[in-house]
């Protein structure tokens, strides 16, 4: 299956180091070939980069990695396509618009027995499941709060309930923004790293490459770096339980939504 990277910082980062790692998952150190992207919000814009080739190799994924793009939300996935063919339209991250902002879709599994709304405001362009949950979730919400981003804590136990029942359909691991909140949800593997004060060094899994975050930084910063599997080898990742919804704000996951 595919994989995903997000990042949620409470000051401008850029996903440098980590999008180094992940990119060899595109086709150097596992086999997700299929195409890949990467999303930053930046303001109110969301600057997107798509590519149908496998990531290790892309040239623009090369650019990425040398373009230290700052941002406070990330959302990037690289592909191993089961539903619908290998093309630019079916790479994720998806974006939308809702109430005046850009949402970004990522997707990590298979739903295949989900069906599309034909009657919905949303509608995919491409041909994967993926797009039709991410147009399906939209489509959701809107109808429940159809004029403006409700309280988090109204928003949230809304996306439990239409996460869950596209959840029943198969594995819906996702991640999700609007470049103020952060969603992530875990269906069979998901995990995440908050890097605060004292920063250290950390050591990629996929590529001979360590930073000292301690360089890099100050004492107020932090960072939550969102993953289907670790990056590194020397650091202590969370995992995200099955059937779990988190929400990151500021570097931090948010508790006691529920």
């Amino acid at each position: 299956m595919c994989q995903l990277l997000g990042m949620n910082c409470n000051v401008p980062t850029d996903i440098c180091f980590s999008f180094e790692g992940f990119c060899a998952r595109g086709g150097k150190t596992d086999d997700h070939k299929d195409g890949w992207g990467i999303a930053f919000f930046e303001g109110l814009g969301c600057r997107v980069f798509l590519d149908d080739s496998p990531s290790s190799t892309s040239p623009v994924a090369a650019l990425v990695r040398q373009y230290p793009i700052k941002s406070m939300n990330v959302i990037a996935h690289i592909r191993k396509a089961t539903v619908g063919p290998v093309g630019l339209e079916n790479c994720h991250p998806f974006k939308r618009e809702l109430w005046g902002r850009y949402w970004v879709f990522a997707h990590n599994g298979d739903v295949p027995t989900l069906a599309a709304d034909p009657t919905g405001i949303y509608r995919p362009v491409g041909q994967t499941d993926s797009e039709r949950a991410f147009c399906l979730m939209l489509n959701g919400i809107r109808q429940r709060f159809p004029d403006r981003k409700p309280p988090i804590q109204d928003l949230y136990l809304a996306l439990q309930e239409i996460t869950a029942a596209i959840a029943a359909h198969g594995i819906f691991n996702y991640l999700l923004s609007d470049g103020e909140h952060f969603f992530a949800h875990c269906s069979t593997k998901l995990c995440y790293i908050v890097r605060q004060a004292p920063f250290a060094a950390a050591h990629l899994i996929d590529e001979d490459l360590t930073v000292d975050f301690q360089e890099l930084t100050t004492p107020s910063d932090r960072v939550a770096i969102i993953a289907t599997t670790s990056l590194t080898d020397n650091e202590q990742w969370t995992p995200i339980q099955p059937g779990e919804l988190l929400v990151f704000e500021d570097g931090m996951p948010l508790l006691a939504l529920d």
